[in-house]
């Protein structure tokens, strides 16, 4: 975490939000008689602030909440009960996440028109205590994401479930919100210039969700989709002495809220990656994930916060358009998207080789480096056979086995279990000699099917070197000696579309080959997201 250049903030970790003890009602004398705010902050000035949707009157110690007459296609607040139902849905919503602080409806009667025009009357909260000032101001805020993680987690794990909410959370469901997204942006292109990007972001998002349906039917039936936030920002994030109050959900659409637990939270991660500080959005996904118990892949908290941001950019292009500044602020957005629509992508990487040639060596220390699943052919095969993968079973070339149909049956497995993963999200690696064009061609298929990004590696050295690391070999999973890989050596086809890795060297360089290959333009900045280690008592 970034040092704190003059002061640092820490916060406890109470069970909840505390509850006020009674209701202010917006009639009472004491919502117009300024007075101390939490922690006795004054508020001596009002304040205007204006969002794409309502403006916001800041006064004494009470904020109050007007919606705007707009009507922005996936939001109609044109009459004036479309406002009041969306301000006691908003007074509703929010009292999940910070009792207290959300009074109730009041309302502005006007001489010239015959309904009053409704409002959400609320605390005012001290400016000082955004998280958003927080982090700019470089404090440091780990308590903070830690209590603000617990308490969504907690939130989540009450929240309203059902098939209605559980519907929301389909692959299906998130690709329309993308496709919807998507065309409003390209909507406004006859308004004002979009970011480039846009397209490759369709792209990517498109490959992403088109093979991982099993990924979003098992959140569904794992209860991950919930009724929460929608819409978590840390400029709504209030951070005082007896814990965090969250504000402002999202009310205007019940299925923009209905969603997966992590994609809520990654609101929050996107927000802080844009304010600077990619190793809190790192921190505040961990603990959320520790604190909810969901270890989900990898690439779907990118995916998510891909998401989030390119849904931030959406609305910084319609600000643009109403004529206050976004334009920046979107292309900064777009950036992000890709930035993660790159890191999520899965991926399944080949590391072939002949006996020898340190495939085995470079692939395990390629699934550490990247964080993913390590698959090999050589214990693979043993476990079909009942045999232990350090017990040897040794034969010469096409015997035992290694025989044609006992190196079928390995493949076909080994590809069947990539393909689970892959579904799920999971990126391979997969250690095997590949030294049949029939094998790598069925690879081909299985990335195709799974929208995995394929990457074959060939592991080469001088033949000496290999026959000199056979030669020293001991306790090994291989069964392969010098005459079994000077036989696949005479019948190994070429392999124009791998990449060559020279490992003779040292294993870090070839470490790092394979990473330009895996990794050919690199995933930017983005924060690395890796699950949390959980061993057994």
């Amino acid at each position: 975490m970034r040092a704190a250049p003059s002061r640092s903030y820490r916060m406890s970790e109470p069970d909840g939000p505390r509850r006020a003890t009674a209701a202010a009602h917006p009639t009472d004398e004491s919502v117009l008689r300024p007075s101390s705010g939490p922690g006795g902050a004054t508020f001596p000035r009002a304040e205007l602030h204006e969002t794409h949707t309502a403006i916001v009157l800041l006064f004494g110690d009470h904020a109050y909440k007007i919606k705007k007459p707009v009507d922005l296609t996936f939001l109609d607040y044109t009459g004036v009960a479309a406002r009041r139902a969306a301000c006691e849905q908003e007074v509703s919503l929010n009292r999940r996440f910070a009792a207290d602080v959300y009074l109730g409806l009041g309302e502005i009667r006007l001489p010239h028109t015959d309904e009053a025009e409704p409002l959400v009357v609320m605390r005012r909260m001290p400016a000082d205590r955004r998280l958003s000032r927080l982090v700019r101001e470089g404090a440091d805020v780990d308590d903070v994401l830690r209590s603000v993680a617990r308490q969504l987690a907690a939130r989540h794990a009450d929240a309203p479930r059902g098939p209605d909410v559980d519907a929301q959370g389909s692959r299906d469901a998130l690709s329309s919100r993308w496709e919807s997204s998507f065309a409003q942006v390209r909507a406004l292109a006859d308004e004002i210039p979009l970011p480039d990007g846009v397209e490759e972001a369709e792209r990517l998002v498109r490959r992403y969700l088109g093979g991982r349906e099993q990924l979003f039917d098992t959140r569904i039936r794992e209860g991950r989709i919930v009724d929460g936030h929608g819409d978590l920002l840390a400029e709504d994030v209030f951070c005082l002495d007896d814990g965090p109050r969250i504000l402002d959900c999202l009310e205007f659409d019940d299925r923009l809220r209905h969603v997966d637990g992590l994609d809520d939270a990654a609101f929050l991660a996107m927000d802080l990656e844009q304010l600077g500080a990619p190793e809190s959005a790192a921190y505040f996904l961990a603990r959320y994930s520790e604190y909810s118990g969901d270890f989900a892949p990898p690439s779907l908290w990118h995916h998510y916060v891909a998401y989030r941001a390119f849904v931030r950019a959406k609305v910084s292009l319609i600000q643009s358009r109403q004529g206050a500044p976004g334009a920046a602020a979107a292309r900064r957005l777009v950036t992000a998207t890709l930035r993660h629509l790159r890191a999520s992508a899965v991926g399944m990487t080949l590391v072939g080789g002949l006996p020898g040639s340190g495939k085995s060596t470079l692939a395990g220390a390629l699934a550490d480096r990247l964080g993913v699943t390590l698959l090999s052919s050589d214990r693979l095969r043993k476990e079909l056979a009942g045999i232990p993968a350090e017990r040897s079973a040794a034969a010469d070339y096409g015997e035992g086995l290694y025989t044609a149909e006992w190196t079928a049956r390995t493949y076909t497995e080994l590809l069947d279990r990539a393909a689970a993963l892959l579904s799920s999200g999971e990126s391979v690696v997969l250690d095997a000699t590949w030294s049949d064009a029939g094998q790598r061609e069925a690879a081909l298929r299985t990335a195709e099917r799974t929208g995995a990004d394929l990457t074959a590696l060939h592991c080469q050295v001088p033949g000496e070197v290999a026959e000199a690391r056979l030669e020293s070999r001991t306790a090994s999973v291989s069964d392969a000696d010098i005459v079994v890989a000077a036989a696949l050596a005479a019948r190994e086809p070429p392999w124009p579309e791998a990449v060559t890795v020279d490992t003779g060297g040292p294993l870090e360089a070839a470490v790092v080959q394979a990473l330009a290959a895996v990794h050919p333009r690199g995933t930017g900045p983005a924060p690395v997201f890796r699950r949390l280690c959980v061993w057994p008592d």
